[in-house]
């Protein structure tokens, strides 16, 4: 059950009403997440939509078969939606310079020292369904330089000292460095929106998070 509250008048009334501006859904008491918390913003469900949210809901439906609980809460606003969205473009650019592999272990580096459980759970799946052991990665050179800087990116000032910007630039070109940079920049966004609004973990990543057994079956890949 949600209760939906009407900021604009002085008092809140529960009630079956679709959302409208100047609405808050605000979660019921059984609304609790494997932390034992509730979300702080309760992701939208389809029928609770319309317009360009409606439209955004049924092409990332149509995409991957399913919304994120991320994904769901961000659709109460289109734009920021649109904006955490270009994820994706970012993802595949540097993709095509890093490979997939190297692409997937940046973004976790970025997420672990984040501490976003949900998106550092999503790329262990990831991972795994590569092949890979999350927990024990295989990192030459180049691939731990840039576990380094992602995790750089993220401390206090995202400060990256120059001795370590130099190790990179020995390996990427200044427009590939800016797209790094960049991409970095809004994983650590996307981190943020799960942290600070304490969204919930996907039940199908519960079994990839970290201290877990990790699971027996290969999955499909899922976003």
């Amino acid at each position: 059950m949600l209760r939906r509250v009407n900021m604009n008048s002085t008092q809140g009334k529960e009630g079956n009403l679709p959302l409208r501006r100047g609405m808050c859904v605000l979660p019921s008491p059984n609304w609790l997440n494997q932390r034992g918390r509730m979300p702080r913003i309760v992701p939208l469900e389809r029928e609770a939509t319309s317009g360009e949210a409606r439209a955004m809901f049924d092409k990332e439906l149509s995409r991957f078969g399913r919304l994120t609980n991320m994904k769901r809460t961000l659709l109460h606003s289109p734009p920021a939606y649109r904006a955490l969205m270009e994820w994706y473009a970012l993802f595949d650019t540097i993709k095509v310079f890093l490979g997939e592999r190297l692409a997937i272990i940046f973004a976790h580096a970025i997420s672990s020292e984040s501490d976003c459980l949900i998106c550092t759970t999503f790329m262990r799946r990831l991972l795994f369904n590569a092949g890979e052991n999350p927990d024990a990665l295989s990192l030459d050179e180049r691939s731990q330089l840039l576990v380094e800087f992602g995790r750089a990116v993220v401390r206090p000032g995202n400060r990256v000292p120059d001795q370590l910007y130099h190790r990179l630039s020995g390996f990427f070109s200044s427009e590939q460095i800016i797209a790094l940079a960049a991409f970095a920049g809004l994983m650590v966004a996307t981190n943020m929106i799960n942290n600070i609004l304490e969204v919930d973990l996907d039940e199908y990543l519960y079994e990839y998070r970290e201290g877990q057994a990790l699971p027996n079956q290969m999955l499909k890949h899922g976003a």
